[in-house]
């Protein structure tokens, strides 16, 4: 998945793929994590936040399943 660079101080990249509903967020400690069943909606406030680490933080990464890529 091709994932995009973000300006955030916690997460270095985001990918979204709407086929499947998963979502990948790279941590700046190179931790990657994938959520599955995040509707595209929530993908585009993500990348649309002021602060993208907080609404990751309160909105993605408790309330989806996930498992560490990387």
């Amino acid at each position: 998945m091709e994932r995009k660079k973000v300006s955030s101080s916690q997460i270095r990249s985001v990918g979204y793929e709407a086929g499947s509903q998963t979502l990948e967020v790279e941590m700046t400690d190179g931790t990657i994590w994938q959520y599955t069943r995040v509707p595209s909606e929530v993908h585009r406030r993500l990348m649309a936040a002021p602060t993208i680490a907080t609404y990751y933080r309160d909105n993605i990464e408790e309330d989806y399943s996930r498992k560490r890529i990387r």
